[in-house]
């Protein structure tokens, strides 16, 4: 039996100037992802690099987003040759790779999801990514739909912007506010007044680019105003995040009296 490759709907969209509406999943469960992948998302970014899940965890993360509206997007823990690697070849198609800084660094990683020559991602035959070898010609056709993400969160980072986003490859450029308001000396304070007015500068620099702008905020006004700005994929929660403050309000709320 022939079978292809899944159509990335959400790189398609991003090109084409369609804001995509996510939430970030750090709870590393396939159950609980399955249960957010029917709550109407475009999209759910499953962590790796500040959540604590390992492969078979994502695989079943990936696998509870089948037959959902929600696309799945991989964070590696890091900008890495070989967990780039696996994870597409578990059948990720989008991936958000952290602490981006250089042109080089971007180049490198566009290559990580390219096989040679335009890149340096291994083949392997039989995996979840090819349908497990009934893809056909899945190493010639797999580069049209992944989707690379960056994530900008340092001065460096900022300051070349304009250059990681000419790469060729790039799909969009995530802005990470809370990392990025630390190595603008406002640690833990990403609302401050000159944090939002470089984020909201930023957002319209990588428009500029042509490339899409992502963000994560947990405040419904900041989401808002980023999609006001031009971002285009925006996660507007996380599941972690909503689960700690509910319960929390929730126990509050009884216990009170």
């Amino acid at each position: 039996m022939i079978a292809a490759i899944p159509h990335n709907a959400f790189k398609r969209a991003i090109a084409a100037g369609q804001p995509q509406i996510g939430l970030w999943c750090s709870t590393c469960s396939p159950y609980v992802t399955e249960a957010l992948a029917g709550s109407g998302f475009d999209w759910l970014l499953i962590d790796t690099e500040h959540a604590p899940a390992d492969m078979a965890e994502v695989v079943g993360q990936l696998q509870a987003c089948l037959g959902s509206p929600s696309h799945p997007v991989v964070r590696p823990a890091w900008n890495d040759m070989v967990l780039i690697k696996r994870y597409l070849d578990a059948g990720a198609q989008t991936l958000l790779i952290p602490y981006v800084q250089t042109e080089e660094e971007a180049r490198n990683a566009v290559a990580y999801t390219r096989y040679p020559p335009q890149g340096v991602r291994g083949l392997g035959g039989t995996t979840r990514a090819t349908r497990f070898g009934r893809v056909k010609d899945y190493f010639g056709k797999a580069h049209d739909e992944i989707c690379v993400l960056l994530q900008i969160e340092t001065r460096p980072g900022l300051d070349n912007l304009e250059k990681i986003a000419a790469v060729e490859g790039v799909d969009g450029i995530f802005i990470g506010p809370a990392d990025l308001s630390a190595g603008l000396g406002h640690l833990g304070n990403p609302n401050h007044p000159e944090m939002q007015a470089t984020i909201d500068t930023a957002i319209k620099r990588i428009r500029a680019c042509g490339k899409a702008p992502g963000i994560l905020w947990n405040d419904d006004a900041l989401s808002r105003k980023a999609l006001d700005n031009g971002a285009l994929f925006v996660a507007v929660g996380s599941d972690l995040f909503m689960l700690a403050r509910e319960t929390q309000q929730l126990a509050a709320r009884f216990k009170s009296r």
